[in-house]
């Protein structure tokens, strides 16, 4: 018997899977972002306090860093392998096609990070034990070994938008598979924001220190205030540039959510333009409760949305445009000895291909008819859409309000034949399409 190379399903109910790798993704991303960040301003505080020889900058320093290496290597070293759990858990055949086509690249990338995480040691721990020149160099190769993580996974994360080219389909390499159109845009525009949030975390830093000594943390204060403005604007402006470097169906789910993304947008920069405009007008203002708070807003209102928006500009594709969300090959790739899915689940239908379909319903009867449907729609649905009533991400109950039996095929065919660039081409025989639109009625949405 023909069978595809499915894995078994991972369904959370009322929040999908994807809820699982976003909350943790969001997480790591403030981490990872803010190390990133933080290394390129300690090479210019670092730079600064040797050319300057202002001493009094290194105290600050210190602070700054063992804030870096608890929430930063920390909670990024426990949140990044809850990642990868999520991930495999949820999309295995995604993380699958990341290792196969870019080992290399990811082991490289973990050399980086380990020398990064030696790297903040020593810079925490040694500050005031090594001369100024060696702590000055030390800083700067911490700060490329952190761009170079950065560099490196980015070409991995926008692999998972779409490909480098289109000759990557024919030869497989992990070249044409990295350099992609979206790849530097993408990248800039991380840098930016982990400029900007390198300054938010600073501010936090500088308003800890007014008790101290006021006069440097004001200075100070100014100079994040400056920095995370500078990180905005490179946001803005590169986040155009990777705009128009994305596919067609990227551009589609964006404009389904346009109008809330562009209020969220400049909601969140004005509230954050104001907050550095006080930082460099009236540092005295910034406190350590304010700081701390703004944070938090950043991570909420900013860094979820702006994740959730990736993730689900990616759909129906989880990795390189040739698999599917819901972990079906959607097309050949010659150059990896892949052949697309779709004609023999077309064919076949999807009970009998999937490996871990039990018995009982891999021929669909009265009988399990209902039951049928439910795994059907599990299979194909429950990694981008929450089924039950009271799903919370992307819930099929908003989409299919009133609609009996019927008008369900109706969409299901829809889907099938293409009409929606943003959904799964997925073709099923007409038993199991019945058996979908029979279960997905039954919940009276």
């Amino acid at each position: 018997m023909d069978i595809i190379g499915q894995f078994p399903l991972f369904d959370f109910p009322e929040y999908g899977s994807a809820w699982m790798m976003g909350i943790t993704g969001t997480i790591h991303i403030l981490a990872s972002h803010t190390s990133v960040g933080a290394a390129m301003l300690f090479a210019f505080l670092a730079y600064k306090a040797y050319k300057e020889n202002r001493s009094d900058l290194y105290p600050y320093m210190k602070k700054y860093g063992m804030f870096l290496l608890i929430f930063s290597y920390v909670i990024g070293s426990i949140t990044g392998p809850g990642i990868w759990y999520t991930a495999t858990a949820a999309s295995p055949r995604g993380i699958s096609a990341l290792i196969h086509n870019f080992v290399w690249v990811w082991a490289t990338e973990w050399v980086f990070f380990v020398y990064e995480v030696i790297g903040v040691f020593v810079l925490v721990y040694f500050i005031d034990k090594i001369d100024k020149k060696t702590h000055l160099k030390l800083t700067f190769s911490f700060a490329l070994a952190s761009v170079g993580t950065l560099a490196l996974i980015i070409g991995i994360i926008s692999f998972m938008m779409w490909p480098g080219t289109q000759a990557y389909y024919v030869t497989g390499s992990a070249s044409d598979a990295f350099f992609g159109t979206n790849t530097f845009p993408h990248m800039f525009l991380r840098i930016g924001f982990m400029i900007m949030l390198s300054g938010v975390i600073g501010l936090l830093i500088s308003s800890a220190i007014k008790k101290d000594n006021a006069a440097l943390s004001n200075e100070l204060t100014k100079k994040m205030g400056y920095i995370s403005m500078l990180g905005g604007f490179l946001v803005l402006f590169f986040f155009m540039w990777y705009m128009g470097t994305l596919p067609d169906n990227a551009h589609a789910v964006f404009n389904i959510t346009k109008e809330e993304v562009i209020q969220n947008r400049i909601l969140i920069t004005i509230i954050f333009s104001l907050y550095f405009l006080i930082a460099i007008i009236k540092p005295n203002y910034i406190s350590t409760p304010l700081a701390g708070v703004m944070i938090f807003v950043i991570l909420i209102g900013g860094i979820w949305p702006g994740e959730k928006l990736r993730e689900s500009m990616r759909k129906p594709y989880v990795a390189g445009q040739y698999i599917y969300s819901n972990q079906i090959i959607s097309r050949d790739v010659p150059g990896k000895n892949i052949k697309s899915e779709l004609p023999i689940i077309a064919e076949k239908g999807l009970l009998q291909v999937n490996p871990f379909v039990p018995e009982n319903l891999k021929v669909i009867t009265e009988e399990n008819k209902l039951q049928a449907g439910e795994l059907l729609t599990k299979m194909a649905c429950s990694n981008c859409h929450s089924l039950e009533n009271s799903g919370k991400y992307r819930p099929l109950k908003d989409r299919l309000v009133g609609m009996d039996k019927e008008g369900v095929k109706a969409i299901l065919y829809a889907i099938g034949n293409g009409g929606m660039s943003y959904m799964p081409s997925l073709s099923l025989p007409e038993h199991e399409t019945d058996a979908i639109a029979e279960y997905l009625a039954s919940l009276k949405y």
